[in-house]
């Protein structure tokens, strides 16, 4: 069983940055990893993904300003987020499944989410 626990949400300004960590308990390192966000009222978006093999893909809204890692030493994924605008205001929730997709249904596991609110 994989357990996911997301950090490093709060408040900036628009164009800071925040860095986000997902911890895992469970062996991640042979897992695609995701990251998932949802404003109220909104349905639940995805992000950016890292394969098993590190390659990355990221949703066209944040591309060139996050950028998704992993440690595998560590059992941690990261979400780096720079030039935040308003509209990346959302809970933001960690994902870990056996498919490298942009799909949320085929992600297996979910943390419990942190949320990232960004001022103008």
């Amino acid at each position: 069983q994989v357990q996911l626990v997301e950090s490093g949400g709060g408040l900036v300004q628009a164009g800071g940055s925040l860095r986000l960590s997902c911890a895992a308990s469970g062996r991640t390192f042979s897992m695609a990893m995701g990251w998932f966000r949802q404003a109220p009222g909104k349905a639940r978006e995805f992000v950016a993904a890292i394969s098993r093999i590190d390659s990355t893909v990221y949703a066209d809204s944040v591309e060139g300003r996050f950028t998704i890692s992993r440690d595998n030493t560590k059992n941690t994924v990261y979400l780096q987020m720079n030039s935040l605008k308003p509209g990346d205001t959302a809970v933001y929730y960690c994902a870990a499944g056996d498919l490298y997709t942009v799909q949320a249904g085929a992600y297996d596991y979910w943390g419990q989410g942190t949320q990232v609110t960004v001022s103008s």
